[in-house]
């Protein structure tokens, strides 16, 4: 295979973060009452609170999906649909880094996380890119760039979940969405593109269900992140060494050191 070696538009990508920072920017400037949505389910009362932030993390993730169909529509080696697949971490990422930065208070800790996100957006746009072509000699790199990214979002999230003191119901919806997608492009990514819907979703239910057991656990917001990350990981490891073949003892045993120290490092923050 001839290797090859394509950069993105710098323009293009300084276009992208711009837009997508000024979103968030705005989250601190425009301040609107929440408005209560409430839902009746089998006598069950549900009720949500919507405001202008959650509104802008929503924008945020749109500009992030078009942002980076337009940046790939460059790429000399884009074959027509291609795109699609690299639309999910740059969604979740703004989706994910809007939740989080929602959750930080206006101070320094803001500003950190808001110089971060615009950093992680930066890394995921380049390396969705270097992903087109396999022949890219970024594609090793890029690949695992965006592995580690897809695992990191879900840390991220269930910290930020965790630290707004987010409902049950809308938790569980985000975790499972999250997760499901996170994993499912892990898979993609490592089994060459091939696109594994059931082991994601059987993922993504597992992690929920442990998300809801968790919920009311007396645990901090970076625990109850590490608490989750590990199963995602070592399920999402169980199945790519399962489905190319390698036995079932041989392929626990990666998942199982990974998850032991996880669950460690949460068990022993809370000393």
């Amino acid at each position: 295979m001839a290797l090859s070696h394509y950069k993105p538009d710098n323009d293009r990508i300084n276009v992208l973060i711009a837009t997508i920072l000024l979103a968030y920017a705005l989250t601190r400037v425009i301040n609107t009452p929440d408005y209560i949505f409430r839902v009746n389910l089998a006598d069950i009362h549900l009720a949500f609170s919507l405001n202008i932030n959650m509104a802008i993390s929503f924008l945020a993730g749109g500009l992030a999906a078009t942002g980076v169909d337009w940046l790939l529509r460059g790429h000399p080696s884009i074959q027509p649909g291609e795109t699609i697949e690299h639309w999910l971490l740059p969604t979740l990422m703004a989706l994910v880094m809007g939740i989080a930065l929602y959750a930080l208070p206006t101070g320094v800790f803001w500003w950190v996380g808001f110089g971060l996100g615009g950093i992680l957006l930066v890394v995921i746009f380049r390396s969705e890119y270097a992903a087109v072509d396999p022949g890219d000699t970024s594609y090793p790199l890029a690949t695992a760039t965006l592995t580690a990214l897809s695992y990191t979002l879900v840390l991220i999230l269930a910290v930020a979940l965790r630290s707004t003191g987010a409902r049950l119901v809308l938790l569980s919806v985000a975790l499972f969405i999250t997760s499901g997608l996170a994993s499912l492009r892990v898979l993609h990514l490592r089994l060459n593109e091939r696109w594994e819907f059931g082991w994601a979703i059987g993922i993504a239910l597992i992690a929920t269900q442990l998300g809801a057991a968790l919920h009311y656990w007396p645990l901090t917001p970076v625990q109850y992140g590490l608490a989750l990350l590990g199963p995602v990981y070592a399920l999402t490891s169980l199945a790519v060494s399962l489905i190319e073949g390698v036995p079932f003892r041989q392929a626990m045993i990666e998942p199982a050191i990974i998850l032991g120290l996880l669950w460690g490092l949460a068990f022993f923050l809370k000393a």
